[in-house]
């Protein structure tokens, strides 16, 4: 070995001692006859020092390295003195004193530095992302990930779930997004599917009697990209037999809740787990993955404006649409540009406008003001339970934008007030959602989860005659405003496995031709049986306190889905192309 000690494992009992360090150079200060280095490998930095009076044929090879250099040093730790002792560094209180310093490899100039974390354009830290694994914060959260993918496999097979592992290559099957196509080279003009996610493969596993599986899995899907999102990315997928949808959120929780302080001890986890129904989550946060750290939940307004002369919410009472507000604490005061940002929040979302009242010690002020009465403001003053210095924030338009544009409001004022907690893990679950969503561009009714998900009994019978009141057996984790986990209770019976083809507006031949393998391998006693599937990339962001998943990827794309490290998508040789089969149209 180059080494009989990791650089940041020194300590005080180390003293004494003799060692033998490989590294990277992290910093070096020349002071003529004494050259201090700080030298890092994965474990952390120490110091070395290395003097000409001790060792000077050491300290003539540590006058030739740079940052990013590659060297060996033997030498013995020593305490350093106590007004030079850096209580930043665990290895703060010791150096080591070198014998002998060997470059084992040199470095050109890195492109940024890598001994701090200063900000960088994310091109370039893409393009040289292995100096970029190398700095300490893109370290902390790639260990970091080792933990907790070590904890989740720990944890489940305490469970009783077995590993095992599924293909790559499968069949291209409409599950949302759009597949990744891999190209057979022995059967001509046929394509595997790179797997969107392992759904029927687990099922099949439980067809087959495994009754508890798991598999740290990697998924594919070709839509794009934004923060939370890769075209390739990992999850915790899981399937259990026999279970009804209790028993699974009770081992995701109980997984969850032993996990946070075991991987970030200074993070808290509130227990047990709120749940809500899908409309729940909509009428309170007006969105299905709320950030349940903070409050300022929204609030109907419909009914004290039911009567108003106020145009705005006149047209809105007539088109059925609603009126619903937020309260924002101690914003009386702010500025015309300060509002003029808000209303453009809402605008994004498909909010015509913004109305905000500001209530000071001379009572309701702003621009509608004067189209409201005092009754109307001391009624919606109640109904919120708004006090002196806070704002009012009034979006009226269709259910839809309304929840949005709050929404998106409410997660401004979170971050502009600081209202929630970063060491703060909130999780919540999010129950009963549709069956279906109505596609209007094609007519037709797509499956709100995927089809292969549950009806709730009590709103089965109603699928064929009215499939927008069918609830699903669908559920989601959601976690700081993040939706990082979802799962529902499977469709296990052959007839209502059917029923559910027929209402997507498959014909029978077209579910044999898509899904006949998993209608065959239902017909041979299939056991009740459901599953959810976290996303350990989304997870890793909130534990890291990142907000973009890339920063806890070794290797991510950007978000046009392209490497800029080693340059792909790229193209490939004419000959590849013919061996597959595949002739490239011109460009129209």
């Amino acid at each position: 070995m180059f080494k009989n000690q990791s650089c940041g494992d020194l300590r005080l009992a180390h003293v004494g001692s003799d060692v033998t360090l490989a590294g990277w150079v992290h910093l070096r200060r020349d002071f003529g006859g004494v050259i201090f280095i700080v030298l890092r490998d994965r474990a952390g930095v120490v110091q070395v020092v290395v003097s000409a009076d001790v060792a000077p044929d050491a300290q003539a090879a540590a006058s030739e390295v740079r940052s990013e250099y590659v060297i060996q040093v033997e030498g013995t730790v020593r305490r350093r003195p106590a007004d030079q002792i850096n209580a930043d560094w665990p290895t703060g209180e010791v150096e080591v004193e070198a014998r002998n310093v060997l470059i084992l490899n040199s470095a050109k100039t890195p492109p940024f530095y890598i001994y701090d974390d200063s900000v960088v354009d994310e091109a370039l830290r893409l393009r040289y992302r292995y100096l970029d694994l190398r700095r300490a914060r893109m370290q902390r959260n790639i260990i970091l990930r080792h933990r907790v993918v070590q904890f989740i496999r720990q944890y489940m097979n305490a469970q009783g779930f077995l590993e095992i592992e599924t293909p790559y290559l499968f069949k291209s099957t409409p599950e949302g997004a759009r597949d990744y196509l891999v190209p057979s080279r022995v059967h001509p003009g046929k394509f595997y599917a790179l797997p969107q996610s392992p759904q029927q493969l687990k099922q099949l596993l439980m067809v087959a009697g495994y009754e508890r599986y798991y598999q740290i899995a990697r998924c594919f899907r070709d839509e794009d990209l934004r923060g939370d999102r890769q075209p390739e990315f990992t999850q915790l997928d899981l399937e259990m037999s026999f279970v009804h949808r209790d028993d699974v959120l009770d081992v995701i929780e109980g997984m969850f809740t032993a996990m946070v302080p075991e991987v970030t001890p200074h993070k808290r986890v509130l227990t047990p787990f709120p749940r809500l129904s899908h409309a729940e989550a909509l009428e309170r946060f007006g969105t299905d993955k709320p950030d349940l750290r903070f409050g300022m939940e929204l609030a109907s307004l419909s009914g004290v404006f039911r009567e108003s002369t106020f145009r705005v919410f006149q047209d809105t009472i007539a088109s059925h649409g609603q009126i619903k507000g937020i309260v924002a604490p101690g914003c009386a005061g702010y500025t015309r540009r300060e509002l003029d940002e808000l209303t453009e929040i809402v605008r994004r979302e498909g909010a015509r406008g913004l109305v905000t009242l500001a209530l000071t010690h001379e009572g309701a002020k702003g621009p509608a003001a004067k189209f409201l009465t005092e009754a109307e403001v001391a009624a919606m003053m109640e109904h919120l339970g708004v006090s002196e210095g806070d704002l009012v924030c009034i979006v009226a338009a269709e259910p839809k934008v309304v929840a949005a544009s709050l929404s998106a409001l409410r997660l401004a004022f979170r971050d502009r007030l600081a209202l929630a907690d970063p060491d703060l893990i909130t999780f919540g679950w999010v129950l009963d959602f549709p069956m279906f969503e109505w596609n209007a561009e094609e007519e037709r009714w797509d499956a709100a989860h995927h089809p292969f998900t549950w009806p709730r009994p009590h709103t089965y019978e109603a699928m064929m005659a009215d499939p927008k009141a069918v609830l699903s057996d669908a559920y989601d984790l959601v976690c700081n405003g993040w939706e990082i986990a979802s799962g529902s209770i499977r469709v296990h019976d052959p007839q209502v496995q059917a029923d559910v083809f027929r209402v997507l507006g498959y014909s029978a031949a077209d579910a044999q031709a898509k899904f006949g393998h998993m209608m065959e391998a239902f017909s041979y006693g299939a056991p009740p049986h459901g599953g959810i599937a976290p996303g350990i990339d989304r997870l890793m962001a909130i534990l890291a306190d990142e907000t973009n998943i890339r920063e806890v990827i070794a290797f991510p794309k950007t978000s046009q889905a392209t490497d800029l490290m080693a340059d792909a998508p790229a193209e490939v040789p004419e000959r590849q192309l013919h061996d597959l089969h595949i002739r490239l149209a011109d460009e129209v």
